[in-house]
């Protein structure tokens, strides 16, 4: 008999006293819907090993444990919210997905200098990039309603159009999950950005990993609001390249080799370079119903 599916991850008891959790939070609301964020700085030896110890894997040397981003609708008791931990829950923790190497293993494994001990320090069995598949922590309302691919609130996507209007931002804030250097070897880094308008608001999930010469990935979580209608529209897209093509359009774009390095470590000046691989979209109507 095959064991029983491990639930989704729910956000962990935060680290930090009650009190600092309180005085870091920020909240705004914008009727029906209330949008709150939280930093506090990265987490120290004790909860990092007992983080750690959950998650079954070592975790990036930049976390920050008691961050947050949620927004709520009190009403219907729906909730969606983003923290690391329940974001690294999602990393392969196997290797079945494919274990990464830096650039210069496969040089490292012709040579007969080096050991098998040597090789082991790039593949490893669970992937070291963090390159996390997170689109939050949905707490369905009260009735079950919930985020459902094809719902009809949901047909056309995200308005992007209305999201252009230069409407004064009532609200912003963006907070970091995590970040990894990759030994050196690129970055990875989780970060939730949020505005709020008066009619609608936008958060952006992103995870942006890059390996150099190997791979850059953007998975990116976008979550809309539309606060009149009541509905929640969330966009998931994952986005992937080699490096060396990622450079090679950066060039072909126009840029020096100077401002190429400079462009690899903004999210927004690759992240239209890059092929989709995976989009999912879903919605949630939570107005009232008769």
């Amino acid at each position: 008999m095959d064991p029983p599916s491990k639930p989704p991850a729910r956000s962990p008891s935060p680290t930090a006293d009650p009190a600092n959790l309180a005085a870091a939070t920020r909240t705004h609301t914008q009727p029906p819907f209330r949008i709150s964020t939280r930093k506090l700085p990265i987490l120290k030896a004790g909860p990092i090993d007992a983080m750690s110890a959950r998650l079954g894997i070592p975790i990036p040397e930049m976390i920050f444990g008691d961050n947050l981003v949620s927004i709520a609708h009190p009403a219907s008791g729906w909730r969606i919210s983003f923290s690391a931990e329940p974001a690294l829950d999602t990393v392969d923790k196997t290797g079945e997905g494919g274990m990464l190497r830096v650039a210069y293993a496969r040089e490292w494994s012709r040579s007969r200098e080096q050991t098998s001990a040597g090789i082991s320090e790039v593949v490893r069995p669970f992937d070291w990039s963090y390159s996390a598949s997170y689109r939050g922590d949905e707490v369905p309302a009260a009735d079950g309603r919930g985020l459902r691919e094809g719902g009809e609130e949901g047909k056309g996507g995200i308005p992007v159009e209305l999201l252009k209007r230069r409407d004064p931002i009532l609200f912003a804030d963006e907070v970091v999950l995590y970040e990894s250097e990759l030994d050196d070897n690129g970055i990875s880094i989780m970060s939730v950005k949020v505005r709020v308008m008066e009619q609608r608001m936008l958060l952006l999930c992103r995870l942006y990993m890059r390996l150099d010469g190997v791979v850059v990935r953007i998975r990116d979580t976008r979550v809309y609001v539309d606060f009149e209608k009541e509905v929640v529209i969330r966009e998931y897209t994952a986005r992937e390249d080699k490096f060396d093509n990622v450079k090679r359009n950066l060039y072909l774009s126009g840029l020096m080799p100077d401002a190429i390095a400079v462009a690899l470590r903004d999210s927004n000046q690759v992240a239209n370079l890059l092929p989709v691989i995976e989009r999912s979209l879903d919605s949630v109507c939570l107005a009232a119903q008769s």
